[in-house]
């Protein structure tokens, strides 16, 4: 009870933030009451910070080099191009937008689609007059595309770093598993998106209204290293993997090339456009603190017994075939998800997913459909992800306010069929690459 009463205390200033109080500090301070009041010990910090380091630091450089983009007009460029290829049809833009939201997703994260994209396609949306049932039709598309198609790659979400350095899964194997499951989601997620919108999407808007893309870039220099820098990188991680060099390194050093490029480094400053102390303040750094603080947290309450008793309920999900335990685990771990935080529902299933005795073939099933329910699972509340309530706040900012109501009532309808969908196709694909 002390370990789940200091975890709820916990969840409850990460999501309140009274004052302003960072995320980070608040979960530091569970962890703090954790090892004070015994429920964690210090040899356990060695072990959370082992699980979580590569991940925290690969989310921050993709952050960091998204920023740099943005700051260069990158993203407000092809929003541009998409809206022009829509080509004045409301109902062609829509899957055009959310196809842009998944490639920006598999790429640049989640956090970066989300928070990036939606308030680029609300302005241009805005200035196209796009009514308010329309604009919010498209807005809620980029904040659900970010999530459910952030399956393909291992740096697609923090969720996925974590659960491939902890069942060390190389970069080539699990794109080999994801990238046709991804699919299926972004297919499940465009029909599902079109059925509950349809009728909110305007028939036609102007064109005319739309600047040309190439006045969106800021930066030509980062402009033009964007691509190059991006493919070498993608290279990079199924060079380096197989070689055991973290992901974090990798993405580090393009972080570190991005912004030289942006900071004119070798010029000593000269011509400079993107500014980068801004850059780096906005940076997620709160999240470092809050990985290691929230997973001690976590890791007291599977100390206290709730990774067995997860462990216990896997077991019985393997004992009723491949299917029942691909789609039973990827649903228990979403509405674990959608109430504690995806972030620590994944540490909570891959710890009982180690610990359960089930056929290796079930055990692997297993492995994926943990990643897919945390990747998914976050969109049935706004508390699910630390995304999904930063991604409210931005558009509160914008004067789109989505209460937590209107929220859920999507979320719920949404996120079962796409959920359900994508673990069926992992269960049929995996033996297939097995």
């Amino acid at each position: 009870m002390l370990a789940l009463a200091i975890f709820v205390a916990t969840l409850v200033l990460v999501i309140w933030q009274p004052r302003g109080l960072g995320i980070g500090w608040s979960a530091l301070a569970g962890a703090a009451v954790a090892l004070a009041t015994g429920v964690v010990g210090w040899g356990d910090v060695g072990t959370v910070w082992e699980i979580v380091w590569d991940a925290t630091f690969t989310f921050v450089a993709l952050i960091v080099i998204s920023l740099v983009l943005d700051e260069a007009g990158f993203f407000a460029w092809a929003a541009l191009h998409v809206a022009r290829w829509g080509g004045g049809n409301g109902r062609r833009l829509f899957p055009l937008v959310v196809l842009l939201g998944a490639a920006i997703a598999a790429v640049f994260a989640n956090d970066g689609a989300a928070l990036l994209l939606t308030p680029i396609v609300l302005a241009i949306l805005l200035r196209l007059d796009f009514p308010p049932a329309g604009a919010l039709a498209f807005v809620v598309a980029c904040g659900f595309v970010a999530d459910t198609t952030s399956l393909p790659l291992v740096v697609s979400n923090l969720v996925n770093i974590v659960t491939a350095n902890f069942f060390d899964v190389s970069f080539g194997r699990y794109a080999a598993v994801m990238v046709p499951v991804n699919l299926v989601s972004l297919a499940a997620t465009l029909l599902v998106l079109w059925a509950y919108f349809r009728k909110d999407i305007p028939a036609t808007y102007d064109v005319r209204q739309l600047e040309e893309p190439r006045s969106a870039i800021r930066d030509p220099a980062v402009f033009r290293a964007a691509f190059p820098l991006l493919a070498l990188l993608l290279v990079a991680y199924f060079v380096t993997g197989p070689l055991g060099v973290p992901i974090a390194f990798v993405t580090g050093a393009a972080a570190l090339v991005l912004m030289a490029i942006a900071g004119r480094w070798f010029s000593g400053g000269q011509g400079a456009v993107v500014d980068l102390p801004k850059v780096l303040r906005g940076a997620p750094w709160q999240i470092v603190l809050f990985s290691i603080g929230m997973y001690l947290v976590v890791y007291g309450l599977g100390n206290a017994g709730l990774t067995d008793i997860a462990a216990g309920v896997l077991v019985w999900l393997g004992q009723q075939g491949a299917l029942v335990a691909t789609v039973g685990t990827g649903f228990v771990v979403a509405a674990l998800a959608s109430v504690m935080n995806n972030m620590p529902a994944t540490l909570v299933g891959a710890l009982a997913i180690d610990r359960a005795d089930v056929a290796p073939l079930t055990r692997e099933l297993m492995v994926y459909a943990n990643v897919v329910g945390n990747d998914l699972g976050p969109k049935f509340t706004p508390i699910g992800s630390l995304a999904t309530l930063l991604w409210l706040h931005v558009l509160a900012g914008k004067g789109q306010r989505i209460t937590w109501g209107q929220y859920m009532r999507v979320g719920l309808v949404l996120t079962p069929p796409v959920l359900l969908a994508t673990l069926v196709a992992l269960w049929v694909w995996l033996p297939v690459v097995s």
